[in-house]
């Protein structure tokens, strides 16, 4: 049979690693929802422009700067086509990468949202059996003290040390 308390840190480190588990899973979680926020407004930013072009088109390059450019009907996309390879691409087959992405994504997130409700069901379920575990063992290990005084309900006050002027944590 096993020690209470070494039981009781089992499960306090089990929890430790749910938590850990899921604020990591949080991290991730908000890191993907902003690139397939950043995926979104490219895909409307293709599709908003017309098939026969358009004339000055504002691009944006960051930090709040655009530039304006012409933009030919028989212009494509340059898109990231994996491991850091571009290729130019139609528009049309750049917004279908795009979509594909994004669904691709969703689909991940989906995924990662169910393990995290999984982790944090777990986590509750060894939370609650951890509570009542230490209630258990606190229950059996209070000691049985006689009847006290009334003078004994006082807070005992430590005598002060008087060595020099040093300090103390008693002091």
């Amino acid at each position: 049979m096993t020690d209470p308390k070494e039981e009781l840190q089992r499960i306090a480190r089990l929890v430790e690693v749910n938590r850990e588990r899921m604020e990591a899973l949080e991290a991730q979680l908000r890191r993907l929802e902003a690139v397939r926020m950043e995926q979104v407004n490219a895909l409307r930013a293709l599709e908003s422009i017309p098939e026969d072009g358009t004339k000055g088109a504002m691009v944006p390059l960051g930090a709040g700067v655009q530039i304006i450019a012409d933009i030919p009907s028989d212009y494509g996309a340059v898109v990231d086509i994996g491991s850091g390879i571009q290729a130019e691409r139609t528009r049309s087959e750049a917004a279908e990468i795009l979509s594909t992405r994004n669904n691709e994504l969703t689909d991940l997130t989906e995924k990662m949202k169910a393990e995290f409700d999984q982790l944090e069901e777990s986590t509750m379920v060894l939370a609650t059996e951890f509570n009542e575990k230490m209630t258990a063992i606190e229950s059996v290990d209070e000691p049985k003290s006689p009847v006290t005084s009334s003078t004994d309900d006082e807070p005992k006050r430590k005598p002060r040390r008087r060595r020099g002027t040093e300090l103390t944590l008693d002091d």
